[in-house]
């Protein structure tokens, strides 16, 4: 992965974390991205996230596969763990990472091609099995690094740069999550900070299967009149379901009396999403009403933001299957290998 090292300037007046880390200190490599990309303000916003929620950078796992936006992980919390596996294949090898070691917060990076067409069984059975894991999805509708092609999330009408018409339908991730039972799912707008940011940070904060689907329009062959996935398209047709907020239970709430329409969902850590419904009916803990929020969106050609649903009581891998709750990578050698005289004595059982 080609990276370039940013200079290590310092403004003495920066603002330091909890911690005592500046921004600065969350970021990585130098982008290099096309001008304008959308996964740059991806970029910047799962920085600031970081900064923000205070995350130890040696306590975090950065996991992408193949594609522009798997270069994502190189440009932010260089001192982080991180791992590029094959196309498609993140899901899995984030599933074995945090199997060894549940104590690290894992942030998973992928792309439409890399998440919806070779990697789609990966990422239905991390769902399925809870990885508590944050799954940013940079969803820009083409194949940008092998110069355009249509991806599966690519919708029926859309145009490629030259002028062809895609005709096959989309795989919408957020439907797809929703019918697969995923317990936290959100879109945003890559040109959408202000809503990213809290997603981004109640996606970390979530036990389990957290899907976050950014839509992050491609300048170079997916920004154009006839592309549903370019930044005009995006900001003409996106409808936010919910106004979104991060509040850390450490830190005070304050609600002003005018604001009556909030509701707090705890997260299983201890901290809250606080969502302020400007539509009165909609109801974010409830799945069937968010599948059917994200259709009828999609059938007035809109693109539902916010966050879309939430299920607290979900558990993740580790509940279902009963794991210890000492990571592997801190138990001894001789209990994870106990000899052939334990493993004799195991298979007897099944003789």
């Amino acid at each position: 992965m080609t990276s370039i090292a940013k200079p290590p300037v310092r403004h003495p007046s920066s603002r330091t974390n909890g911690l005592g880390f500046v921004l600065r200190d969350y970021e990585g490599a130098m982008s290099t991205l096309c001008a304008g990309c959308g996964h740059d303000s991806v970029t910047a916003a799962l920085v600031q996230t970081a900064w923000e929620l205070d995350l130890e950078p040696h306590r975090v796992a950065k996991m992408s596969g193949i594609g522009c936006s798997s270069k994502t992980t190189a440009y932010f919390m260089k001192q982080s763990h991180g791992f590029n596996s094959v196309h498609g294949r993140m899901p899995s090898v984030t599933s074995g990472a945090a199997a060894a070691n549940r104590d690290l917060t894992y942030i998973g990076i992928s792309g439409d091609g890399d998440s919806l067409s070779i990697g789609l069984g990966q990422m239905s059975h991390a769902i399925r099995r809870g990885v508590n894991m944050l799954y940013v999805l940079e969803n820009n509708g083409v194949y940008g690094l092998t110069k355009g092609q249509f991806s599966a999330a690519a919708d029926i009408g859309s145009t490629s740069k030259k002028g062809e018409a895609n005709q096959q339908p989309p795989i919408d991730p957020v439907l797809l999550a929703l019918t697969l039972g995923v317990s936290f799912v959100a879109r945003s707008f890559s040109g959408d900070k202000k809503q990213l940011v809290p997603i981004l940070k109640a996606g970390i904060s979530h036990k389990g299967f957290a899907l976050v689907d950014v839509i992050s329009p491609c300048v170079s062959f997916n920004d154009h009149e006839g592309s549903t996935k370019s930044y005009k398209f995006t900001r003409e047709h996106e409808v936010e379901s919910v106004h979104t907020d991060f509040v850390a239970l450490r830190r005070e709430i304050t609600i002003p009396e005018t604001q009556e329409d909030v509701s707090v969902v705890q997260m299983h850590d201890g901290t809250s999403v606080r969502l302020r419904a400007t539509a009165p009916d909609y109801d974010p803990t409830d799945r069937e009403s968010a599948y059917a929020h994200v259709r009828a969106c999609q059938a007035r050609g809109e693109i539902a933001t916010g966050l879309l649903f939430i299920d607290e009581s979900k558990r993740d891998m580790h509940d279902f299957m009963n794991t210890i709750p000492t990571p592997l990578v801190d138990v001894p050698f001789e209990k994870l290998s106990p000899g052939k005289a334990a493993l004799e004595k195991l298979m007897d059982r099944y003789r």
